[in-house]
């Protein structure tokens, strides 16, 4: 096998074997905890310039298919692992994922011990990083210092690069009940299979829609994707999230979208530690006191205190849901505008189905509306 190595910005240095395609890729470092869906997770646009390590030590063993991409391409900048497959084994499989890596481009490494990559970024936070293979192998200082020159996730707008190129629509399974313009910050394509299966008819528009296109038709509600980069620099997503809360259509925000919400309700964000990244992590409902298991994806979070309820421009704002973990908040409900978001995956793609009743919660604030 050819030699590949993971240079951390710590300047730490480890080494195993190229997995996919050889060459060099920069992103942040992160790591994921789920033991499932790592297609999934691969082709998630909010991974988009991340260089994902897997905490699972087996990965690999159910090949790759064409039905189970949550977007067109793999988005990670690039993929850790310990022990790839060495084959797959699954019917459903039409080729392996090292092959897959190779045909898209994405340079991956293999052979590390990933459970020492994922303490080191759990003491020290998620930190830019590099994985060179082939011909973009170099000495330790040359290879950290394009790491070094690489640009940081705070402050990245990145909702732009994985957005739809133009506006497309998802139709009702059955009778239409409700119609619902999505604006895509980096959706994953399960979200309106989930509305679909609700009788929920979905219009995704680009990041770059116009509040006119936005609400073109009088949709009966707008839904904020997930998607990835920091959520300060999406400016416009967060004034077109204002307009919508003035005129009372009512909005779902996930994930990503959580945040634009809160940032239209004049929350602050932050960038966390090392972030939530898995399909095993527990939210609190401060309103009902019930707990989810969940499937998460996010590296930035809004400042608060769970439980507590601020005023807004909007008016009254319950912080209404977090992580016991680490008392993350993790959704908002308004209180006198018919909006509400989560940072969680309610689509759970992979992951536990605890949230799939949100998006009957959306369709009940829509019939109520």
């Amino acid at each position: 096998m050819d030699e590949a190595v993971l240079v951390l910005e710590d300047g730490s240095v480890h080494r195993g074997e190229a997995f996919g395609a050889r060459g060099r890729t920069l992103g942040e470092a992160v790591f994921a905890t789920g033991m499932t869906g790592y297609q999934e997770t691969l082709t998630d646009p909010s991974y988009h310039r991340q260089i994902v390590v897997a905490t699972a030590p087996h990965i690999g063993n159910t090949g790759w298919n064409d039905e189970d991409d949550e977007s067109a391409r793999i988005q990670v900048a690039g993929y850790v692992v310990r022990d790839p497959a060495r084959r797959p084994s699954n019917w459903r499989s039409q080729r392996d994922l090292a092959e897959e890596l190779a045909r898209q481009g994405v340079v991956g490494l293999a052979g590390v011990d990933t459970r020492a990559i994922t303490r080191r970024l759990r003491e020290a936070g998620s930190m830019r990083a590099g994985i060179f293979s082939g011909d973009a192998l170099a000495d330790a200082t040359s290879m950290r210092a394009e790491v070094l020159d690489s640009p940081a996730m705070t402050g990245a707008d990145l909702a732009g690069a994985v957005t739809t190129g133009e506006a497309y629509t998802v139709p009702a399974v059955g009778e239409t009940r409700f119609r619902v313009a999505a604006l895509d910050l980096g959706i994953k394509a399960n979200t309106p299979r989930m509305l679909a299966e609700r009788g929920i008819e979905t219009r995704v528009l680009p990041s770059t829609a116009t509040i006119d296109e936005l609400l073109d038709g009088a949709p009966d509600g707008v839904f904020l994707s997930n998607g990835p980069g920091d959520p300060a620099t999406a400016v416009h997503a967060v004034d077109l999230t204002a307009e919508v809360l003035r005129r009372e259509v009512p909005l779902f925000g996930i994930c990503f979208g959580n945040q634009i919400l809160s940032r239209a309700l004049g929350l602050e964000t932050y960038k966390m530690r090392y972030g939530h990244r898995g399909i095993n992590i527990p939210v609190v409902d401060h309103t009902t006191g019930t707990v989810a298991i969940t499937s998460q994806n996010h590296g930035f979070a809004v400042a608060g205190e769970p439980g507590a309820r601020v005023g807004s421009p909007a008016g009254t704002v319950h912080l209404s849901h977090s992580c016991p973990n680490d008392g993350t908040v993790e959704g908002v409900t308004c209180e006198d505008v018919p909006a509400f978001s989560v940072q969680y995956h309610p689509e759970a793609a992979a992951g536990p189905h605890d949230a799939a009743g949100l998006f009957d919660r959306f369709a009940d604030l829509m019939g109520k509306n």
